[in-house]
C-alpha cells in the first residue's frame, strides 16, 4: 500500500515557501485585474450578465464549505472602511462613466439584484453599500462578503426611503478575504434589477464551440434561498419536452447524466424552501445545443471539465481550457474521474460523438490518491486500445502537477502521498512515448516540479493562466498534426475580455 502522506513532514516544511509564493503571485497585478473588470464591463453593460457561481463536485474536492461562510455574510455595519478604501490606485468604472454619473431616479424596491463581471482568480466578492456617490469611508453604510457568485440580491428594507439614494461597489477577494484588485466605481442602487422574481442563470454554454457533455447549471440565487429546482427540456416537434429534473443547492448543480442525444436543450431554475415548495418564479430559459459528430473531443477529469479559483464551477469560458484552444474541442470531462472511470465510460460518452481525434488527459486523481503509476498506465493503454478498435486517433496530454503546499494550506483537498511525483513522472514518461503526445505539464510546473502557484489557487486545479497554457498547447498541436481535420473546423470567437485577461 502507498502511504497517504497526511502527516508528511516534507509538505509541512515547505508550506511557508508555497504560501509566500502564492500570496506574492496573487498580489502581483492588482491594477491589471481591475482593468480586466472594466474591459468585461464594457462588453456587458446594459444587459443581464452571465457569470460564474460557486462550484465543484464533492468527490473532486473542489467545493468549498461556502454555506457556512455565507452565514457570516449578512449585512453588517462598518466600524471603519479603512481596508475597503485602502487602495491607492485609480478605481475602475463598472458600467462606464455615464452609468456612474446616472441621475437618481424614483426607485422603490424591497430587494435589488446587482451583477458585475467575473474577475479572474477571485474566490469571492465583497459588496459595499454607500450613502451617496462619493467613495469615502464616511459614506459606507454596510458591507456583505462571502459572495461566491458575480451577483447578489440585496435586502433594502432596513434602509426604508433612503434605499433610493444608495450606491454600491464591489471588491474581488482571494480565499482569505484580501482584495486582489481595486473596487469598482460606485453605481446607483437603481442600476440593479428591482424586486427580481426568479434566480438568474449564469452559464455560458451558448458561447462555447460545443456544450459540455456534463453541464453544470449555475445561477445567482434568490435572496435567502438555499435550495433550487432545475428543469431541463429538449425541443422536439416544436415543443419543449421535459427530460430531467434536478435538485440543486444554493448556487449550482452538477449534472450526473451526460447529454448525448443531439438537439436543442433549454433549462430553467426556481428557488424552493426546505420542504421543496416554490419561493420564486421560474427563471427565463437558457439553452445549449448538442451536436454530433464532433471531429475532436477531450476525455478527462476536472482539469478538462473546467472550473477554477476554488469557487467557480465548470461551464464558464474563463476556466475552460477548450476556450483557449485554437481548434474547437468537445468537452467530455467529468470532475473527480480517475483513469479507471474514464475507461469505464468510454463507450457511453465517447462513441455518440464519433470523434476522429480524442484528446486524453487523466491521472491526477490517480497519483494524488493511492493508485500506482503502473495502474494508471494500464488504464491509459486500455483507452488507447479502445480508440484503435473504433478508428479514433488518441492524443495523450501529460498529466498536470499539483502543489501540495497550497493543498495543505487551504485544507479543501486531501493531502497527496509523499511519493506522488514518482508516479506522476512514470505516467508522463509513458505518455511522451506515444505516437501522438503533447506536453502541457512542463509549462505549469515550478522548479520543484510542483504546480506553479502562479497558475492555481487550490493547488490542484489550474486557473485561467493554466487553462490558457493547456488550451493553446493542445490546440496548436492538433492544428499542426491533423490539418486535414482541423482546417475545416470553425472556432467561435473568444470574448475580448478573455483575450486581454492579464
Amino acid at each position: 500500500m502507498r502511504k497517504t502522506g497526511k502527516t508528511c513532514i516534507l509538505l509541512a516544511g515547505l508550506l511557508c515557501l508555497a504560501e509566500a509564493f502564492s500570496l506574492a503571485s496573487a498580489a502581483a497585478q492588482p491594477q491589471a485585474a481591475a482593468a480586466a473588470v472594466a474591459a468585461a464591463s464594457q462588453a456587458m453593460a446594459g444587459q443581464a450578465t452571465n457569470g460564474q457561481a460557486n462550484g465543484g463536485r464533492a468527490n473532486d474536492d473542489q467545493a468549498m464549505n461556502r454555506q457556512a461562510g455565507n452565514g457570516q455574510a449578512a449585512n453588517r455595519l462598518l466600524a471603519d472602511d479603512q481596508a475597503a478604501a485602502g487602495s491607492s490606485a485609480a478605481q475602475v468604472p463598472l458600467g462606464g462613466s455615464e452609468a456612474a454619473a446616472a441621475p437618481q431616479i424614483a426607485f422603490h424596491a424591497r430587494r435589488v439584484r446587482i451583477v458585475w463581471p467575473v474577475v479572474a482568480r477571485a474566490v469571492r466578492y465583497e459588496v459595499v453599500l454607500l450613502s451617496g456617490p462619493e467613495d469615502t469611508p464616511d459614506n459606507v453604510v454596510a458591507r456583505q462578503d462571502y459572495i461566491y457568485t458575480n451577483g447578489v440580491e440585496l435586502d433594502l428594507t432596513p434602509y426604508g426611503d433612503d434605499a433610493a439614494g444608495l450606491y454600491w461597489k464591489v471588491y474581488p477577494l482571494d480565499h482569505d478575504g484580501h482584495a486582489i484588485a481595486d473596487s469598482t466605481t460606485p453605481l446607483p442602487i437603481a442600476s440593479g434589477t428591482p424586486d427580481p422574481t426568479a434566480p438568474l442563470p449564469t452559464t455560458e454554454f451558448e458561447q462555447m464551440d460545443y456544450a459540455p457533455l456534463y453541464p453544470v447549471f449555475s445561477w445567482i440565487p434568490t435572496l435567502g434561498a438555499k435550495h433550487h429546482i432545475i428543469e431541463v427540456y429538449r425541443e422536439r416537434d416544436g415543443e419543449k419536452k421535459l427530460v430531467r429534473t434536478l435538485t440543486g443547492g444554493e448556487y449550482d448543480v452538477y449534472e450526473e447524466g451526460g447529454y448525448t442525444v443531439p438537439g436543442r436543450y433549454d433549462w430553467r431554475v426556481r428557488a424552493v424552501d426546505d420542504a421543496g415548495m416554490p419561493i420564486s418564479d421560474w427563471s427565463a430559459f437558457s439553452s445549449f445545443e448538442v451536436t454530433a459528430p464532433t471531429p475532436v473531443a477531450a476525455l478527462g477529469d476536472s482539469i478538462t471539465h473546467g472550473g477554477g479559483a476554488m469557487s467557480v464551477p465548470p461551464g464558464y469560458l474563463i476556466y475552460d481550457w477548450e476556450t483557449y484552444s485554437p481548434v474547437p474541442v468537445k468537452n467530455l470531462g467529468y470532475s473527480g474521474n480517475t483513469t479507471a472511470a474514464m475507461l469505464e465510460r468510454f463507450e457511453r460518452d465517447v462513441l455518440p460523438f464519433s470523434p476522429r481525434v480524442l484528446v486524453i488527459m487523466g491521472g491526477v486523481n490517480d497519483y494524488r490518491g493511492t493508485t500506482y503509476g503502473s495502474e494508471t498506465v494500464a488504464n491509459l493503454e486500455a483507452i488507447r486500445a479502445k480508440c484503435d478498435a473504433y478508428g479514433i486517433i488518441p492524443v495523450f496530454a501529460t498529466v498536470t502537477p499539483i502543489n501540495p503546499g497550497l493543498i495543505l494550506r487551504y485544507g479543501q483537498i486531501e493531502v497527496p502521498p509523499a511519493d506522488w511525483q514518482v508516479h506522476r513522472d512514470y505516467i508522463n514518461h509513458w505518455i511522451m512515448e506515444q505516437t501522438y503526445a503533447v506536453d502541457v505539464a512542463s509549462a505549469l510546473q515550478d522548479a520543484n516540479g510542483w504546480l506553479d502557484a502562479h497558475y492555481t489557487t487550490d493547488g490542484l486545479h489550474p486557473d485561467d493562466y493554466g487553462k490558457r497554457e493547456i488550451g493553446e498547447r493542445i490546440g496548436t498541436y492538433l492544428a499542426a498534426h491533423f490539418p486535414w481535420i482541423t482546417d475545416r473546423l470553425v472556432k467561435k470567437p473568444v470574448p475580448q475580455a478573455l483575450q486581454t485577461q492579464p
